[in-house]
């Protein structure tokens, strides 16, 4: 039973109906209205930065909170192989539907159907809207968009810009937030971080921030809040993430009383360069790109140290195409990674330290030239090798997993507001479209539809009743409070004068969480876990050291917040991992799997959302369920054979 708290607010009607039948429904705001009400947008990726423009265009008073120097400098430019949409170019047969059934089948059954039609609906618009704002997509010998295939999908829809989508797209999405900047439709704060939402009489009323330069501590009122502040997967220390990327904004929320949905539901990413010693601090993606080209293979043979030239072709292990023919070197992230950890745990990885897979173009550069394959992922190509000092147009690359992209995150509602009214969350920071497994290529599909095509519709119906009434400002006794409890936080870090860095303990706090609710889980592990991070967490409590002082520029002390939010969260996943009796997308425990060895789904009893409420102990969250009703694609095993 669905509970009380978590109403989905899922418009009636056929599936393809739902978003209009709530968009000729819903409450409108008078333009000339709209600039008496101020929105707070946190983050300034392609969720932020284009829900911050649209809004502003629109007419609304619009602040933008960012930590970077500069919003273009956040992490959605880090993304590289593409965006999903169903536009049907290339007349394969792609549809709405289509890419509709994709994402549920490819979150493995576990996200709402009427969040992800919607989503499928407004992909078409993303990419009229970015070509317009000059994006510059690759085109086909006719001018056409070009489009290529990414996992879990026999379709080529994914658009893309070399292995750079991201960086332009983001451009794209900052230049018309810049234009707004200009005009003064939206006030920009940089180098600030969020502390603290605060509530007041039932509803976000404002942020607390922290300039990240000076030190200040200072509140900010508003009608609405949206966080746009991305995903959490720098919890495991060892990532894709950007090093700053972190949870604390989400988190805050959450222990003000967002709840926090399905945190163990971490996507491992199959195409990355494999770790090269123990002191690594990052981890680097290759585009899921590449494997529209690439052929993934190990060795047959345990033990076969020859260079990859020297094995011949009948001693190589195509797995993902023997295992899965159908999508073959496409299967989705979570399948194609663990079958890349089978390989390397049974004495088959390759490499110096024998962690990785090979990731081969040969057969693509004997077919197209190496001319095309460069100008498909030249740039790619040349990061690898100055990672490596490898040439992998010579020498296969070699991959492996990393924790990349997050599906939990926020519980929110289809119009995207949290538990706490007036709150709301966007992009990878919400849990709504991708179920336990994200497709590639469509986390920035996601991103721009929330800012672009759902926020500012959605936001007005929250907004229009509270015309003319009057809304707290900062001198409220609420905001105080958040500001004078922010300060203690950070005197309390620097206070500790123990021994330990904030990376020593994130980097500790990794392990712990990548071993034991990584790429497989177990009860024992997950137990181990419970055990593990609490005493570590104690360990954080007494024998950080915080070098500098509150008062300028310390990067050591942001750290130490963020760190401690870490802590906080890890507790949660592992519970949340524990609770949760199934195998299910990126959530994959062992004592749960067919006989086949892939992820065996527990419908009867889990086909539900886990929404977790903060009670003051991160150990004693309560946990909350709302099910997941499947009226248009029918529950079925999720088989890429």
């Amino acid at each position: 039973m669905t509970d009380s708290m978590l109403q989905s607010k899922i418009p009636a009607g056929p599936i393809a109906d739902k978003w209009d039948n709530y968009k000729a429904d819903m409450k409108l705001v008078n333009p000339n209205n709209k600039r008496k009400f101020k929105v707070l947008v946190v983050g300034s990726g392609l969720a932020g930065s284009s829900a911050a423009a649209t809004l502003a265009e629109l007419g609304y008073d619009v602040e933008v909170f960012t930590f970077h120097d500069s919003p273009r400098r956040a992490h959605s430019i880090a993304a590289q192989g593409g965006i999903n949409a169903a536009k049907n170019y290339r007349g394969d047969g792609d549809s709405i539907h289509r890419l509709f059934y994709d994402t549920i089948k490819g979150g493995d059954f576990r996200a709402r159907e009427g969040n992800v039609h919607r989503l499928a609906q407004v992909s078409v618009n993303i990419i009229d809207q970015m070509v317009a704002q000059g994006v510059p997509f690759a085109r086909e010998y006719g001018g056409l968009l070009d489009t290529r295939s990414f996992g879990g999908s026999q379709l080529q829809r994914t658009f893309y810009a070399r292995g750079q989508t991201g960086q332009q797209l983001l451009l794209g999405a900052y230049q018309q937030l810049a234009r707004q900047i200009g005009i003064g439709g939206v006030k920009l704060w940089n180098r600030v971080e969020l502390v603290d939402v605060v509530n007041i009489d039932g509803r976000c009323a404002g942020i607390v921030t922290r300039d990240l330069v000076n030190g200040e501590i200072r509140s900010h009122s508003g009608h609405a809040v949206v966080l746009a502040t991305g995903g959490y997967g720098n919890a495991f220390f060892l990532s894709t993430n950007a090093m700053m990327c972190n949870v604390t904004a989400a988190w805050r929320a959450h222990r003000k009383g967002a709840y926090f949905a399905n945190p163990c539901y971490t996507q491992i990413h199959p195409t990355c360069i494999p770790q090269a010693d123990d002191t690594q601090s990052k981890l680097t993606l290759m585009s899921e790109s590449l494997r529209n080209d690439g052929r993934v293979w190990v060795p047959l043979n345990v033990g076969d140290n020859r260079p990859a030239a020297e094995i011949p072709e009948a001693e190589r292990d195509y797995y993902l195409e023997r295992l899965y023919p159908s999508f073959g070197n496409l299967a989705p992230r979570d399948i194609s990674s663990r079958a890349a950890k089978r390989a390397v745990d049974s004495g088959r990885g390759v490499g110096p330290l024998k962690n990785g897979v090979y990731l081969d173009f040969s057969a693509a550069i004997a077919r197209l030239g190496k001319d095309v394959v460069k100008e498909r992922y030249g740039n790619l190509f040349d990061m690898y090798e100055r990672i490596t000092g490898e040439n992998p147009y010579d020498i296969p690359m070699r991959i492996y997993p990393a924790s990349h992209y997050t599906m939990g995150g926020l519980w929110v509602d289809y119009e995207l507001m949290t538990t706490i009214p007036g709150l709301y969350a966007a992009g990878e920071a919400n849990f709504s479209d991708h179920g336990a497994n994200r497709l590639g290529a469509s986390a920035l599909m996601q991103g721009l539809a929330d800012g672009y095509f759902v926020l500012p519709y959605t936001i007005g119906n929250y907004l229009a009743p509270m015309l003319n009434k009057p809304v707290p400002g900062v001198d409220h006794e609420a905001f105080k409070t958040a500001e004078n409890d922010g300060r203690a936080r950070f005197q309390g870090f620097l206070d500790i004068r123990g021994k330990r860095s904030p990376d020593w303990f994130h980097r500790e706090l990794g392990k712990i969480i990548w071993d034991r609710c990584g790429m497989e889980r177990t009860a024992e592990g997950l137990q181990q876990a419970l055990t593990d991070i609490p005493a570590l967490y104690d360990e954080f409590k007494t024998d950080l050291r915080v070098t500098g002082n509150g008062a300028s520029l310390n990067q050591t002390l942001e750290k130490a917040g963020r760190v401690d939010d870490f802590f906080q969260l890890g507790m949660l996943m592992c519970r949340d991992a524990l609770e949760r009796n199934e195998s299910a997308g990126g959530h994959f425990r062992a004592e749960y799997q067919d006989d086949e060895g892939e992820a065996a789904r527990d419908d009867e009893n889990f086909a539900h959302v886990a929404a977790w409420e903060f009670t003051g102990d991160p150990m004693q969250s309560n946990r909350h369920k709302e099910e997941l009703e499947f009226e248009t694609i029918h529950l079925a095993k999720r088989s890429y054979k």
